[in-house]
């Protein structure tokens, strides 16, 4: 849809009439007071337009419904007493909520912006809205919220007025959900209960491949966000995978996020791989002096390559110490390897053992076995694990306060209903 086609009526009126003014010479002062007359006309016209669909409390004394102000040759409206802002989002998760107003606060469009987050229990389900501050302007704002949603930062062109009152409030309900996840961090997720904390689990895995930068972007393969579905039972596996063989939960959810922000997406197209003869499987390029040159790409949730698919069933098929009867059927590898024709939930296992064999191999070294996963053994990636250690903590923080605050609020509900059941 074209800018002028998202923009009310009035306003677009408006926007060409100061276009117009800014062609007359200083000199045609007779024309600029026409032109001024006519703004005003129209406010006017703008003004009984919102009389009719403006909520009644908008227009009780002393506020006036629009004011302008002629500067020159620049026009801005505004209502007096009153703050202009933008509803970028409306989600009906509290967490889920919070990922994303974290993630608007982190845009380089946004970070110099107030946001504004605040749950709106007027409907019959509370809604939590994420709103931002525009400049007090109709027509510099609303420009700045197409531009927003050029961006993809918002589905829409909706703004509101509000009163002192108003902005206070929600300024002090941004500040009680940010100080209530700034709290403090279980040591392990694993303490969380199971379903518990696969539901939480789950919101961050769509969070992340909802956000991810190749959907905004255009960016060929263009992924697709998981669904409800797909993402509980990715969450299911990684929970039974950290479990089976003793690794952090928080380790593997960093890891996903990035390698492919949990979703299953091709990688690493052009990697290759020199070897001495080729395997079943194996999309052979080249041939030289008895070797042959084959693909390597990656596949899956976990951008886990040909070889290690091979070097991780090997490891499967020597590993003694664990039952596999033990996990869930669907996740068990088979005995003999297809490297072309892999489930997602297999991957899951072979991510796990192959993590936790670097665990194993570095000495229990995190940073050493996660930049590992990543560079090689011999070239474990720093830059890699620091990064992935920094989407483990934050995970574990956002999850366990969560699950913490939940847990709070069924306690408060349940003294309410004792002490309304005892009565006076």
């Amino acid at each position: 849809m074209a800018l002028e086609e998202q923009i009310a009526p009035e306003e677009r009126v408006l926007t060409g009439t100061l276009q117009l003014l800014e062609k007359q010479g200083r000199g045609f002062r007779f024309i600029y007071f026409v032109w001024t007359v006519f703004v005003l006309a129209l406010l006017g016209l703008a003004g009984a337009v919102t009389f009719y669909y403006w909520p009644v409390e908008a227009l009780s004394p002393p506020h006036s419904l629009f004011q302008v102000e002629l500067g020159g040759r620049r026009v801005r409206l505004y209502m007096a007493g009153r703050t202009l802002v933008a509803n970028l989002a409306g989600f009906d998760d509290g967490l889920f909520a919070y990922l994303m107003f974290d993630y608007y606060r982190s845009r380089p469009a946004l970070q110099q912006k107030e946001m504004i987050l605040v749950a709106d229990e007027s409907g019959p389900a509370t809604v939590y809205r994420i709103l931002l501050r525009l400049p007090n302007d109709l027509i510099g704002g609303v420009n700045e919220l197409a531009e927003l949603k050029a961006q993809r930062l918002t589905a829409r062109i909706d703004y509101n007025w509000l009163t002192a009152d108003e902005i206070k409030q929600d300024r002090h309900q941004t500040t009680v959900f940010i100080e209530s996840y700034q709290g403090p961090a279980p040591e392990k997720l694993e303490k969380l209960h199971g379903k518990e904390l696969r539901q939480y689990l789950r919101r961050f895995i769509r969070f992340k491949s909802t956000v991810d930068p190749r959907i905004y972007r255009n960016l060929d393969p263009i992924p697709s966000p998981l669904t409800r579905k797909q993402a509980s039972r990715l969450a299911a596996d990684m929970i039974a995978v950290s479990k089976f063989y003793n690794i952090p939960l928080d380790l593997l959810i960093g890891i996903g996020a990035m390698e492919n922000n949990f979703m299953s997406v091709p990688g690493d197209s052009n990697n290759t791989v020199w070897k001495r003869h080729a395997q079943p499987g194996d999309v052979v390029l080249k041939r030289r002096r008895g070797r042959v040159l084959v693909k390597n790409d990656s596949s899956g949730v976990w951008q886990i390559t040909r070889q290690s698919l091979r070097y991780a069933h090997r490891l499967y098929l020597r590993d003694k110490k664990h039952d596999y009867s033990q996990l869930p059927e669907r996740m068990r590898p088979p005995k003999k390897l297809d490297v072309n024709h892999v489930s997602q939930d297999v991957l899951t296992t072979y991510a796990g053992l192959l993590l936790s064999n670097l665990l194993d191999r570095f000495h229990g070294n995190v940073s050493l076995a996660v930049g590992a996963y990543n560079g090689g053994s011999r070239n474990p990636n720093a830059q890699y694990a620091s990064r992935v250690e920094m989407i483990a903590k934050y995970a574990r923080r956002i999850i366990g306060r969560a699950a913490e605050l939940n847990r709070e609020q069924v306690t408060k509900t349940e003294v309410n209903q004792s002490q309304a059941e005892a009565g006076p």
